[in-house]
């Protein structure tokens, strides 16, 4: 039963297989409990600071900052936060398919632009279609750290300051629920008050101390260095959620593979056994 021998090596390959798939969901799982927590926790962090920000934003100190003037739009940058390795089913590529419409829809309206990659994933997609990457970072790991992302942050901004970009922009996946992963994309700059802080039921001015430039200098780059290490836990644990959902349908697909292989198989030896006894019935009829 040379065909009977074959399935069965391929059912034994698939269990194998489906072995693994089950281990890589459950790693995931509890990976995902851990980047979530963490999520919840920095994510109050990022909407207090953004509410602060919005209310500067509508203020009238003596000092304007640079991030809160709009200038005319030449050139956008955008840093593109994906993950370091695959098997999380189609989060990475529904991020890069809204990157791209954005990038299509700025270049139709004649502005370059500016890409800056956060994660192995992105930096080898936007490098492959011959994008222009300016600085990547990558291998962050499963807990990222402020620090990692420091490099990637001052090269924007510095480009922002020298005028080689004109508006900022950030995407990554917005963590929504366990099956549900949102690729988003923001504006970090110029600040958009409405866009950050919403609807402001009062507006009031601040007294600076010791001034308003230091004050504004320190608070702003704190706020870029929050948005964007939020999207980077954001996008963490879409990733540990998106690589559990994918591990479990790839599990109960085999599960599936198998039965129907295992089926297959009963079917060719019920056939073969059959055949067996014709020809022993036959050979006895002749004798």
């Amino acid at each position: 039963m040379a065909v009977g021998k074959e399935i069965r090596s391929k059912i034994a390959s698939i269990k194998n297989t489906q072995k693994i798939t089950r281990a890589m969901e459950m790693v995931a799982a509890s990976k995902m409990r851990k980047t979530q927590d963490r999520m919840r926790v920095t994510r109050p962090y990022s909407k207090k600071i953004g509410q602060i920000i919005a209310h500067l934003a509508h203020a009238k100190p003596e000092y304007k900052h640079s991030f809160l003037i709009e200038r005319e739009c030449r050139s956008v940058g955008m840093t593109v936060i994906a993950s370091d390795r695959g098997l999380c089913g189609g989060l990475n590529a529904n991020l890069f398919r809204q990157v791209l419409r954005k990038m299509k829809g700025l270049s139709d309206q004649q502005m370059n632009v500016r890409l800056y990659a956060v994660g192995q994933k992105g930096s080898v997609f936007f490098t492959g279609i011959g994008a222009k990457v300016i600085c990547q970072v990558t291998h962050l790991g499963d807990s990222p750290s402020l620090q990692d992302i420091l490099g990637v942050m001052k090269v924007m901004l510095d480009e922002y300051n020298e005028g080689k970009i004109d508006r900022l922009c950030i995407a990554y996946n917005e963590f929504v629920n366990t099956m549900t992963q949102r690729p988003t994309i923001k504006q970090l700059l110029p600040i958009h008050a409405e866009e950050i802080g919403g609807e402001l039921p009062r507006l009031w001015d601040y007294i600076y101390e010791p001034d308003a430039r230091e004050i504004l200098d320190e608070l702003l780059a704190r706020y870029i260095e929050s948005m964007t290490f939020q999207g980077l836990v954001e996008n963490n644990a879409c990733e540990q959620a998106a690589r559990m959902v994918a591990m479990k349908s790839a599990s109960d697909n085999a599960g599936k593979l198998i039965d129907e292989l295992q089926l297959i198989y009963n079917k060719a030896r019920q056939a073969a056994i059959t055949q067996e006894i014709s020809e022993i019935v036959a050979g006895a009829a002749a004798v």
